[in-house]
């Protein structure tokens, strides 16, 4: 079974670097990205930070567009809890309209940063939906098909595309995989989050077992991984030192995940509930082209699945260039090994 590749890229400022800089490294590597045959480009939504510049990804999606020809782009994920499912197809729309095909609609569950954003971002909001309502209304949205009796039945979000974006929900618990599958839509399980390969793989177990395919549509189960290939193993070990991540825990038994200790300090600061934190050895594939295609190769047996969407957040920039091209390279050299 072949190993398809895409790649999600959260913009990241490094020390030293500024936003334009990092906006800059995006569109460079989309452009890699289809030049080297990965399959999508996923961009993130971050609010309210220092270190990662993509707090709209609908604008920047627009913008890659612009500077692409082929390669799929998308969201990794549009925060809906925040916004109108209404206001989100319309924006998709017009990018599905402006690139017929290529424009995929991936919703997260996280808030997308601190609670002071949280905050601001629903600012006047009344009677919010759960999620779960929320991604329903978005896809009636998206295809076109509100029911004769919904309240707003005969509304289109306009302009209706001849080609709809692709819809996916993306999540790192099995909670997430049983809402995909009671929705009847794609889903990837982000292991750069929860580096816990057996809840992910349970998570997609549950997820195909439980899936609804009542609207006709099939099981599409993807695993998103942070990966570093580099010249040797020594250098990937390195590199990958660096990558941490920093799991909060308010007393109210919320949690999340973020990538710095400072940035989990301020959430418990900005929650006002008493907290600790916990930090965590980020999950990496990491190696020489050789060792990172064996590894590939056992987390495709693991998890069943044909899709990977890979992340690297390393510095400096041609470092993060380089292994996609190595594993590119990996890729094809197993291709014709098999």
């Amino acid at each position: 079974m072949a190993i398809t590749i895409s790649v999600l890229d959260q913009s990241p400022i490094y020390p030293g670097e500024t936003a334009e800089e990092a906006f800059r490294h995006t569109v460079g590597l989309a452009q890699l990205s289809e030049q080297l045959g990965f399959h999508r480009f996923w961009v993130s939504e971050h609010h309210d930070s220092e270190q990662v510049a993509g707090s709209s990804p609908e604008v920047l999606i627009s913008y890659l567009l612009a500077k692409t020809e082929r390669i799929r782009v998308g969201s990794g994920g549009v925060m809906l809890q925040h916004y109108s499912p209404y206001k989100v197809a319309e924006n998709f729309n017009v990018l599905s309209s402006l690139a017929p095909g290529r424009i995929d609609l991936g919703i997260g569950r996280a808030p997308g940063g601190l609670p002071r954003s949280t905050q601001a971002l629903q600012l006047g909001a009344v009677d919010q939906a759960e999620l779960t309502e929320k991604i329903i209304e978005l896809e009636k949205y998206v295809h076109n098909r509100l029911e004769e009796g919904h309240p707003l039945a005969g509304l289109k979000a306009g302009p209706v595309p001849a080609v709809a974006p692709e819809l996916f929900l993306l999540g790192a618990s099995v909670s997430s995989a049983e809402i995909a599958a009671e929705l009847g839509l794609p889903y990837v399980f982000s292991l750069f989050i929860n580096g816990n390969q057996v809840i992910a793989e349970e998570a997609i177990r549950t997820y195909r077992e439980k899936f609804n395919s009542a609207s006709g549509n099939q099981p599409l189960a993807i695993v998103a991984l942070a990966l570093l290939a580099a010249d040797s193993e020594e250098e990937a070990a390195e590199l990958a030192s660096a990558l941490k991540l920093y799991r909060i825990v308010l007393m109210s038994g919320k949690k999340l995940t973020v990538a710095t200790r400072e940035q989990a300090e301020e959430f418990g600061i900005q929650s006002s509930e008493e907290y600790t934190i916990e930090e965590l050895g980020a999950s990496v594939v990491k190696g020489t082209k050789e060792s990172i295609r064996t590894q590939l190769l056992d987390l495709q047996k693991a998890f069943d699945v044909e899709e990977f969407i890979v992340t690297t957040n390393v510095t400096p920039y041609e470092k993060r260039l380089h292994s996609f091209q190595l594993l590119s390279e990996a890729l094809k050299e197993a291709a014709v090994s098999q």
